[in-house]
């Protein structure tokens, strides 16, 4: 376990530590923001809902159930892992505030999976969908507030849960 953990710490830092300039800094805090509690991912089913393209509207509907249920189940298993955010060395400060001081899972990551999931049910284009969830995912650790295994964690929670509410 031990041998993981600092992987995880290693991986944490290089992320935290290459492509860094303020430009991309910048592109990346604002991609978190629109993934914060998975409002791009209510966003984009909205869009969906609205043109009814190309399956009606219900599962657009049933994309943005999916992301909620997320959130809560995330919500719940942070409450009862308890894992703190990372903390680096003074001159690696995490490059944007949270919400809570839990970090396991990443709320991002899961959000981001099941609307991935959830909106290609829907009819959307899945390569696209899932490109942005990796990125919203990789933002996590590369603004220093998660580990990589707690994006890793997420994603498999958010397309577990999307999974099992969409057909």
């Amino acid at each position: 376990m031990r041998g993981l953990a600092a992987l995880d710490l290693r991986l944490l830092r290089l992320l935290r530590t290459r492509g860094h300039s303020p430009p991309v800094e910048a592109a990346t805090i604002n991609l978190a923001r629109s993934g914060e509690n998975g409002l791009l991912w209510y966003v984009i089913a909205l869009g969906g809902a609205a043109l009814g393209r190309p399956r009606g509207r219900e599962p657009y509907f049933l994309a943005m159930k999916s992301v909620l249920a997320t959130l809560v189940a995330n919500t719940i298993v942070k409450q009862v892992v308890r894992r703190a955010r990372p903390v680096l060395e003074e001159e690696l400060p995490a490059l944007t505030p949270v919400l809570s001081g839990r970090s396991y899972p990443s709320a991002h990551s899961s959000t981001s999976f099941a609307g991935a999931r959830a909106l290609s049910a829907a009819g959307l284009p899945a390569a696209p969908l899932y490109a942005v969830a990796v990125a919203m995912a990789l933002s996590r650790p590369y603004l220093g507030v998660h580990y990589p295994s707690d994006i890793l964690a997420g994603a498999a929670l958010g397309d577990a849960m999307a999974r099992f509410m969409t057909p």
